[in-house]
């Protein structure tokens, strides 16, 4: 079974983290080519370039530098036909997501997304039911295009090198959409980051009265935000801490529904999370199973952490807890 790993390059030239992932899991079914598609791929195409592979397919040019379905599409679509490859394999990127479907209704293959693990028999693994469930799923007969999430594997690494392209003609169509540029929020305000190594998740506890009888939000709220400042961290939440503003309650004011971690949130991948102020319960730890190591800080020595749903239960207050944290980060 011949393999393609089709990547894309980021707007400065280089293979995100999810793509050095996709590659570790395509090089190891063996048999294995690689697509690039940017506005330049070489230096993309040297820093893996002693991953072995015997073919690095490229369609280059600034028509592709930007994501764009026509332009994504017509680019896949073609070193897909030109490597002949009987499995595709992408990393699950909203680029990807968007475009490899219509490809791989084009080169008359099936596709699958939010990937789990794959096997050289030809065994994929993937989640079902928002991560709550994995299903094995197998093909016989034809194409099959898989798009895989990010952290089913370790990022590739290598010594760079000198890697020969082979370059697929593509004659984009008329394009209807100009990028102008690029707006994103200063760095200190970004409270969602992926690549964080620790998820600080914020519950409905910060809000509740404290020891002398009186809310603190606006205290929490500067607690939470000098330590994910001083941390680099991530900001999660619990779904009753990011409902209460909906209720006319007070609330953290840097609080969104995209922080919501659990059932009906976001299942994150970071290597450490710490829980605050929140009790554990199933529909909230479901959100945690990425997690590699798990700790909670709560005042309940029998709350939902403690029945062996965290590594570490911290019971204490949170208040006093991260003060202490900001006295040793900034000393």
């Amino acid at each position: 079974m011949s393999t393609l790993i089709l990547l894309h390059t980021e707007t400065d030239g280089t293979l995100a983290k999810s793509a050095l992932e996709a590659l570790t899991a395509g090089l190891a079914l063996g048999d294995a080519s690689i697509g690039l598609i940017g506005e330049s791929v070489q230096s993309a195409a040297d820093s893996i370039a002693s991953c072995g592979v015997k073919t690095i397919y490229a369609v280059e040019g600034e028509p592709f530098s930007q994501p764009r379905y026509s332009t994504d599409a017509a680019a896949a679509e073609a070193i897909c036909k030109a490597s002949n490859a009987d499995l595709i394999l992408a990393p699950g990127t909203a680029r990807w997501m968007r475009a490899l479907p219509g490809v791989a209704n084009r080169i008359e293959a099936k596709v699958d997304s939010h990937i789990a693990s794959i096997t050289a028999a030809g065994e994929v693994k993937r989640w079902l039911y928002r991560n709550r469930m994995e299903g094995t799923i197998t093909r016989t007969g034809r194409k099959w295009l898989l798009l895989v999430d990010s952290g089913v594997a370790a990022p590739w690494t290598g010594a760079p090198g000198r890697a020969q392209l082979t370059l697929v003609p593509v004659e984009p169509s008329p394009t209807r959409t100009t990028v102008l540029r690029i707006e994103k929020p200063e760095g200190s305000g970004q409270t969602i980051k992926p690549e964080a190594k620790l998820l600080l998740v914020a519950g409905a506890g910060w809000t509740k009265k404290q020891k002398d009888g009186q809310p603190h939000v606006p205290e929490a709220a500067d607690l939470i935000a000098s330590t994910l400042k001083l941390t680099g961290a991530s900001l999660g939440s619990s779904k009753s801490l990011v409902d209460m503003g909906s209720e006319g309650d007070s609330v953290l004011p840097f609080l969104t529904h995209l922080h919501q971690v659990g059932q009906t949130g976001s299942s994150p991948r970071h290597p450490k999370g710490l829980a605050t102020c929140c009790h554990g319960e199933e529909p909230h730890v479901v959100g945690w199973r990425f997690i590699q190591e798990r700790r909670a800080i709560n005042l309940d020595a029998n709350c939902g952490w403690a029945r062996k749903k965290a590594d570490v239960l911290y019971v204490a207050d949170a208040f006093e807890v991260l003060r202490e944290v900001r006295k040793l980060l900034t000393s």
